[in-house]
């Protein structure tokens, strides 16, 4: 059985990462870098990608390429550690979750961003 996650529109899922970041004191604008840097979408193609009604399998299905640095990212979401997850797709989400975990917990965008 598929994860509920994978069919839920990638526009309801953006706006709770706003939300989130900008409870935080974070800006949409980093959360916009973030899944750009992640995902290596266009800047001018997002906003009607984040408009639109694509799954977040299909988000990340039509993701020109996951960021190479994206192996950097290690640690716990929801329980889980990212760098164990073997699921392509669930590993691409929870790579995106913890990234805008760290903006709302006041990371600096060099450290999320894993600029070495």
């Amino acid at each position: 059985m598929e994860h509920k996650i994978f069919s839920m529109t990638f526009s309801r899922i953006y706006m709770l990462y706003i939300q989130k970041a900008e409870k935080k004191g974070r800006t949409k604008e980093e959360v916009d870098e973030i899944i750009l840097w992640l995902t290596n979408y266009p800047k001018e193609d997002f906003e009607s990608i984040a408009e639109s009604d694509l799954s977040m399998k299909e988000f990340f299905e039509n993701a020109p390429k996951i960021n190479e640095n994206a192996k950097l990212i290690k640690g716990l979401i929801c329980g889980v550690r990212v760098e164990d997850i073997e699921d392509e797709l669930m590993k691409n989400i929870r790579y995106l979750d913890k990234l805008i975990d760290e903006l709302a917990k006041g990371k600096s965008m060099d450290k999320i961003l894993r600029k070495v």
